[in-house]
């Protein structure tokens, strides 16, 4: 078993994945960290939208101009929401969830990739977020904060170098 340090330093952002599918039992202990991720209140404002049909993943791949056509490739994806009128800190709540769906991936041996929805456009005259919605066929009172592509990797990236770390950044007691 990984301990969490092991996740935190081994998990990288996998763009790659193999032509294999995840098992269901796989996915259901993903989508049951993030079912267990802290929120606000306890109100839990996530819904998670789980997508594994080629078609959809195909047209996810061209949300935005940049940084998701990977998708097309990716053997799942799971879009994460919230319900802002349940939360004035959905994005933090959906942000946590969507972390713990990243981490339990790694501790399983998959790989996965956050994409950014939220604040982003798929074109001078459509967001992102309405994209997707029409695509999933989301109520309107559903934010969505991200996508995570999850699949087993098919490429490797060497762990976090720790001498990176940038302990400059940290101060006590005062800035």
């Amino acid at each position: 078993m990984n301990t969490f340090n092991d996740l935190a330093q081994k998990r990288r952002s996998i763009r790659k994945f193999q032509d294999r599918p995840i098992e269901e039992e796989k996915l259901n202990n993903i989508l049951k960290a993030a079912l267990m991720a802290p929120s606000s209140k306890r109100c839990q404002p996530w819904h998670f939208v789980v997508v594994d049909e080629q078609e959809k993943l195909l047209q996810m791949s061209v949300c935005r101009e940049m940084g998701c056509k990977f998708l097309d490739g990716a053997p799942l994806a799971i879009i994460v929401m919230a319900d802002e009128s349940l939360s004035d800190v959905w994005v933090e709540d959906a942000s946590i969830a969507a972390a713990y769906l990243q981490l339990a991936a790694e501790d399983l041996g998959l790989g996965s990739c956050w994409i950014q929805v939220r604040n982003r456009m798929k074109s001078e005259n459509q967001s992102t977020e309405a994209y997707l919605k029409e695509i999933i066929n989301a109520p309107e009172h559903l934010r969505i904060e991200c996508i995570i592509a999850i699949g087993y990797k098919a490429e490797e990236k060497n762990p976090f170098d720790e001498t990176r770390l940038k302990w400059e950044k940290i101060t006590k007691n005062n800035f």
